[in-house]
């Protein structure tokens, strides 16, 4: 079975379940469980967010010995970059889980969008290779929130593209996650039909069988 939960040390390294199709949506997944009375963070400390962000893509292999090493030189800088990035995390989920449910995000959601938006694509660089040109991000100095540039770039570029309205949220009451519907007719009910899908059906059959039993 894939590995769900942020936080989860393997051989490899950390594991997280990157099911959002997006990478504003998969940061936006780092809390789970939300709606129950007992979330489980699974981002609990700035090596967990430089963990995500290696798997999630957000973070180069080459960059992440040194965020870690600048973590160590700098803790109370990286606690600091570790709640900002919960902040961001939790206006994304305010923005998208208002589009999936077709109502308008809110104005503080979008405000703290904004708000990242100039730290974040002051850094974009354009990158010559073989095939022409490309996008990149500075070079030089570590910074402790690099890995939130490209989440926030994610973010905006997702908000004004007609993806938006493929954005969802997971229909188990004890997920919500959110996706991308990727599907032909837009029906996608789940994250991950393996993880929440089988949960719902499990669910489902004990209710009919407790209907049936006399």
């Amino acid at each position: 079975m894939r590995a769900r939960f942020g936080g989860l040390e393997t051989p490899g390294g950390f594991v997280f379940e990157l099911t959002g199709g997006s990478l504003c949506l998969d940061l936006a997944n780092t809390l789970d469980e939300r709606p129950t009375d007992s979330p489980k963070e699974r981002l609990r400390s700035y090596d967990d967010l430089v963990a995500w962000s290696k798997q999630a893509g957000a973070a180069t292999p080459a960059s992440v010995r040194g965020l870690r090493a600048e973590a160590v030189r700098r803790p109370e800088a990286a606690a600091a970059v570790l709640r900002h990035a919960k902040e961001l995390r939790e206006a994304l989920f305010a923005l998208f889980s208002a589009l999936a449910d077709g109502r308008t995000p809110s104005g503080p959601a979008l405000d703290a969008l904004n708000a990242a938006l100039p730290e974040g694509l002051a850094r974009l660089r354009l990158r010559r290779h073989d095939r022409g040109y490309e996008w990149d991000w500075e070079e030089g100095e570590t910074r402790l929130d690099r890995m939130l540039w490209p989440v926030v770039r994610s973010a905006a570029e997702l908000l004004v593209s007609p993806e938006r309205d493929r954005v969802r949220e997971c229909a188990s009451e004890s997920c919500a996650w959110l996706f991308l519907d990727t599907s032909r007719n837009r029906s996608r009910r789940w994250c991950d039909m393996t993880v929440c899908g089988n949960r719902d059906k499990v669910r489902r059959f004990y209710e009919r069988q407790k209907c049936h039993r006399p």
